[in-house]
């Protein structure tokens, strides 16, 4: 299980490694647990409001296919109807860009998904998996 305590780990290494990080733009990050439900989130000040939604369906579609957003979206430029029909049974909530990462325990298992958006998506991505090797986990792009 994916508990909060470990999820605001997650955040606050991405927030505080974008901060450090000049030319970043403002980021926003978001992290879910195994079931789509949103665990915490932050936003840069700076970031749009829009950040947390789009974070949120990366987020989602990452978990409820079982593959990174990155992976995701390569799968949407080999088969755009079948994620498209993917995209209208999650009611419009799947983003498939890079920048959502699979989370998993020492077992392999996924726990959650961790998502980072705001400059490019092989940046957002970056902070994405080094968080998840912060806290001990497995990240998987």
């Amino acid at each position: 299980m994916l508990d909060l305590k470990t999820a605001n780990a997650i955040v606050n290494h991405i927030i505080d490694a974008a901060a450090k990080r000049d030319a970043l733009k403002p980021m926003t990050a978001v992290v879910i647990d195994a079931g789509g439900a949103v665990i915490c989130s932050q936003r840069q000040d700076g970031a749009s409001p829009i950040r947390v939604d789009l974070a949120k369906g990366k987020a989602h579609g990452a978990v409820m296919m079982g593959l990174s957003s990155r992976k995701l979206g390569e799968r949407a430029e080999q088969q755009p109807y079948f994620v498209q029909a993917i995209n209208a049974l999650c009611d419009g909530s799947l983003v498939p860009v890079a920048g959502g990462v699979l989370i998993r325990d020492a077992a392999g298992a996924v726990i959650g998904a961790v998502v980072v958006t705001g400059d490019t998506s092989d940046n957002d991505e970056e902070l994405a998996v080094a968080a998840v090797k912060s806290v001990n986990l497995t990240p998987d792009a």
